[in-house]
């Protein structure tokens, strides 16, 4: 199908749909210019820097037994500033013309919110929210940038945490079942910077009973041909032509 023709579907598929879902993975993130932390090139450049692999780096037990290399690791690798795009602020202006219902997504940037989208379930949290592991006091992200090594707590002294969810950590329960309920409620799935098989996504796309499920990422991925439609290019560059 010529990219014209696919345009003119995805519009299509879009103006017919009554609930609307969008799945936003890593692709969303990489637009914006930054690599996931398993990308291979990343990982060995931490590993040359650190002696070790993002893997174990990201983890609860290394936070919590080398705080300190941790914060030294998390503020040079993921306390970036990523601008969104043009692909985020396409979804915003669908959410407010009532076509997208919902954003779920795999970034820890708010890319979603700080381009004005509401209802987004953020799976692996957030670096603008941080806490206090001991009496749960709530800190922003300038805080622990301009915290000298471990940002301790003003108020009882105790080690803040950033409200992220580590390599091999489980999930939030309540976000789990809202990323559910709304994947059943919905009749298009758009998966954007991302694939059926994503390790993050696919079981959940398991629960889709919906009529179309579009897929818009640059990279080809195992199960694409089971789209409805796929859109070989960077989400910032087709969402925008849809005209919201």
């Amino acid at each position: 199908m010529q990219e014209l023709n696919k345009l003119e579907t995805l519009r299509d598929i879009i103006d017919k749909g009554e609930y609307i879902v969008a799945l936003c993975g890593s692709g969303m993130m990489e637009e914006c210019g930054i690599h996931p932390l398993k990308d291979q090139d990343r990982a060995y450049r931490i590993e040359e820097r650190y002696g070790r692999s993002p893997e174990y780096l990201y983890t609860d037990a290394f936070f919590n037994t080398r705080t300190e290399t941790f914060y030294d690791f998390y503020r040079n690798e993921l306390l970036v500033d990523l601008e969104p795009t043009a692909s985020t602020y396409t979804l915003a202006a669908m959410e407010r013309a009532g076509k997208l219902k919902c954003i779920i997504s795999s970034n820890i940037y708010e890319l979603s919110e700080r381009s004005g989208c509401h209802n987004v379930i953020n799976l692996h949290g957030s670096i603008y929210q941080n806490h206090c592991q001991k009496c749960g006091k709530k800190y922003s992200v300038d805080y622990i940038r301009q915290a000298r090594k471990v940002p301790y707590c003003e108020a009882c002294g105790g080690v803040i945490r950033p409200d992220v969810s580590f390599f091999g950590e489980m999930l939030d329960s309540e976000k789990l079942s809202r990323t559910l309920e709304e994947i059943e409620k919905s009749d298009v799935l758009l998966l954007l910077g991302t694939s059926l098989s994503s390790d993050v996504f696919r079981n959940y796309i398991k629960c889709f009973e919906g009529s179309k499920i579009v897929l818009i990422h640059n990279k080809e991925k195992l199960m694409d041909e089971k789209a409805d439609l796929l859109i070989y290019d960077e989400p910032k560059n087709v969402l925008p032509k849809l005209g919201f």
